[in-house]
């Protein structure tokens, strides 16, 4: 598996000594907030043997990030297809962060080392991103890199429930 680094991150293959870390980033109802119901510990672990095996499959998918000076694992970016049931097609570029991590722009250093794979050693012609509408966080990050948003791409996101988790907005980056 491939491994990034930034001048503060490790993008990393996953370890065992993640999963608490993690579990508990997924039980965080602010971290969930635009994501859906908080996941149980079984749940969480499930995510991460499906993301060990997305990359060996294919190659990328969602990398554990560290923070170098320290060691912390601090949450998850990289790229994923699609899923499908969207009005749409494609490789798509993301990031969950421990709320301790917010505010400190390591998600966004963390995209453009996902963006800087995607682009130069997948040869991707375009990466896109998709968030709730009211994600204004993300979609701050998703500006910051260079993507920009059509509002006629806005779509309801079929797997959601009615509700705040339903209305999204992607955002595209072309090589």
């Amino acid at each position: 598996m491939t491994e990034l680094r930034t001048a503060r991150l490790a993008l990393r293959p996953w370890r065992e000594t993640d999963l608490a870390p993690w579990a508990a980033m997924n039980a965080d109802p602010e971290v969930r907030e635009h994501l859906g119901p908080v996941l149980s510990r079984e749940q969480s672990d499930a995510s991460v043997v499906r993301f060990r095996a997305e990359f060996e499959e294919r190659g990328f998918g969602w990398w554990a990030v560290e923070v170098l000076a320290t060691g912390e694992f601090i949450g998850f970016a990289g790229l994923d297809e699609v899923d499908d049931g969207m009005p749409f097609t494609g490789v798509e570029i993301g990031w969950r962060l421990a709320r301790p991590s917010w505010g400190h722009g390591y998600a966004t250093e963390a995209a453009r080392a996902a963006l800087d794979f995607g682009f130069g050693t997948l040869g991707l012609p375009e990466i896109l991103a998709v968030t709730t509408v009211t994600n204004l966080r993300s979609r701050a990050v998703m500006s910051r890199i260079g993507m920009t948003r059509d509002p006629a791409d806005d779509f309801d996101d079929p797997s959601a429930p009615e509700g705040p988790l339903r209305p999204n907005v992607v955002y595209r980056i072309r090589a």
